[in-house]
């Protein structure tokens, strides 16, 4: 156990304003005790506890596909996951059964939805077998209307990003060709297709046919798929569901209390397969892309005598930053050094923007002068406060009629029983009947202090 300070210079901050003293005592001793406090606060730094909060909270994705995506409302089931890990998302679809790449590229009403809105995703799914059959099929047949599609969506905003969404192959594989005819070869073939389109047309993929089969490989007693054994039962499209918030927030659906109906266990298993799916390979998947949504954060250090708090920012995909320091004060420096006329709790927030977004971080920090060893320091042989055994400290060097408002109080302010022998003049023994951590809590001449002990 040892001794630590605060000292608060705000009276309505910690202390009421007495009315009735404990102790009265002459000026000569209280300016005494005030000078001898100002050169304990001289030892010691800037204290700052802060709560810290990341938000990027939003984001607005058009799917486009076919009956793989609308069955069991896949975009609805990443809104309520989205909704549950508090984030805020706007979805829109253009899902026609059986559609392929090819469809959607020629059909208007495509570009038209890309152009309702400024999104900041367009999902693009193929119809379920086309990316696996033969290269040179695909090249013709699926991969320039992919990249048609991409360009299109990034053409009409340059700030929408496109999302391949990767499916899973088949429960038994597509039997019509060899190279296709279980679930593992499809799976591949469909995994490296998607990969293709991505890379042609600088991209990013959703892997949601690689959560899958890490399902099937770790938990073959969850069945994804309905009884055609290709669409998506109920699990696969919660699965399908959380690669997509894994891929698009960069953050684990893990502990999202949206079930989707599934019990909860089995909802658990399927949030820890999309986010080691998703986020163990951020860089394969592309997910690292120069128009994904801004990242931000910053610390705070301290400059060790005053109310001086340094600030460092570290953010991503970034043009510009704006500080708000809490107390009217504002910066639109990288690593700004802010002063804080007076202590107390503070709000600090810092704004990141891009070309397309922008994202916030807040710390609620509480500037006040510092903590220390009260015991290691003497002034002409004269201690503030000593500890005499484990519960018995003096108060010294300080005449006893000058400190009013004298108590001690526990870590959630409740008083603590105390039993007070004055024995000199300037000696006061202080008994607490306490065995946690506690508050000293006194004031000379107005002037609140707080002593802690850890």
């Amino acid at each position: 156990m040892y001794l630590v300070f605060i000292i608060s210079s705000i009276r309505s901050v910690t202390l009421k304003q007495p009315n009735t003293p404990l102790f009265r005592s002459s000026d000569a001793h209280t300016k005494q005790a005030l000078i001898f406090m100002q050169r304990l606060l001289s030892f010691f730094s800037l204290l700052i506890f802060s709560t810290c909060f990341h938000a990027q909270d939003s984001a607005s994705v058009l799917f486009i596909g076919n009956s793989y995506t609308y069955v069991n409302n896949l975009p609805s089931l990443f809104q309520n996951i989205a909704v549950s890990k508090g984030k805020s998302t706007f979805v829109d679809t253009k899902t026609n059964g059986g559609a392929t790449m090819q469809f959607h590229a020629n059909d208007p009403s495509s570009y038209q939805k890309m152009n309702s809105s400024d999104w900041n995703y367009v999902v693009l799914q193929a119809q379920s077998q086309e990316p696996s059959f033969p290269f040179g099929q695909v090249n013709t047949q699926t991969l320039p209307y992919a990249v048609q599609l991409a360009d299109s969506a990034n053409e009409i905003s340059s700030c929408s990003q496109a999302m391949f969404f990767m499916t899973w192959g088949r429960e038994n594989g597509d039997p019509q060709w060899d190279s296709i005819n279980t679930f593992d070869k499809m799976n591949y073939r469909l995994r490296n297709a998607y990969l293709r389109f991505a890379d042609s047309s600088n991209s990013v993929v959703a892997p949601v046919g690689v959560a899958w089969k890490y399902v099937r490989d770790n938990h073959p007693e969850i069945n994804l798929y309905s009884g055609d054994g290709s669409h998506p039962g109920l699990a696969g499209s919660y699965l399908s569901a959380c690669t997509f918030f894994a891929s698009i927030f960069h953050q684990t659906p893990e502990g999202s209390s949206f079930s989707g109906g599934l019990e909860e266990s089995v909802a658990s298993i399927l949030q820890q397969a999309a986010a080691l799916s998703v986020l163990d390979s951020m860089d394969v998947w592309g997910l690292e892309h120069h128009d994904s949504l801004v990242e931000v954060n910053f610390v705070c250090n301290h400059d060790g005598i005053g109310f001086t708090v340094e600030f460092e920012e570290t953010v991503d995909h970034t043009d510009s930053i704006f500080w708000d320091f809490g107390d009217g004060n504002t910066s639109t420096d990288s690593s700004p050094e802010h002063t804080y006329s007076n202590p107390g709790e503070y709000q600090v927030q810092l704004i990141a923007y891009n070309a397309c977004t922008n994202d916030t971080v807040v710390q609620n920090i509480i500037v006040e002068p510092p903590l220390g060893n009260i015991g290691n320091f003497v002034d002409k042989d004269q201690y503030l406060l000593k500890r005499i055994s484990a519960h018995v400290f003096e108060l010294r060097g300080i005449d006893h009629t000058s400190i009013n408002d004298f108590k001690v109080i526990d870590l959630l302010g409740r008083e603590v029983p105390v039993t007070f022998r004055l024995k000199s003049e300037n000696i006061i023994s202080v008994e607490v009947h306490h065995n946690a951590s506690f508050i000293f809590s006194f004031s000379i001449d107005n002037m609140p202090y707080r002593l802690k002990v850890i």
